[in-house]
């Protein structure tokens, strides 16, 4: 089993940017599939990235392609997600999540959630 934080999230203007991080908890941090998902108001929660196990092979939300950059260091158990050139459509609860299966962007492939950070762009 593993435990997520996500941490970096905020208020940041358009264009801006952030990083945000989740740090997990457990020795086996390198057998995991890891995504950022989010959930803006009212709708419902939509892949935005994935990285699979050594860092190898990323998966993006068509939207966020050339904007987002996710990486993982296994070594410090943690994965990124570097946000550049934010929109006001990218304002969201982002999630972290660990998977044992397969590089997915499907929610139901991943057992392990964070709580979320809160991300807001204005306008």
């Amino acid at each position: 089993q593993v435990q997520l934080v996500e941490s970096g999230g905020g208020l940041v203007q358009a264009g801006g940017s952030l990083r945000l991080s989740c740090a997990a908890s457990g020795r086996t941090f390198s057998t995991y599939v890891m995504g950022w998902f989010r959930q803006a108001p009212g709708k419902e929660r939509e892949f935005a990235a994935a990285i699979n196990r050594n860092g190898g092979s990323v998966y993006y939300l068509d939207s966020v392609k050339g904007r987002f950059t996710i990486s993982r260091d296994n070594a410090k158990n943690t994965v990124y997600l570097q946000m550049n050139n934010l929109k006001p459509e990218d304002t969201a609860v982002y999630y972290c999540a660990a998977s044992r299966q397969y590089l997915s962007g499907s929610n139901i492939r991943y057992e392990y959630w964070g709580q979320g950070t809160q991300v807001t762009v204005s306008s």
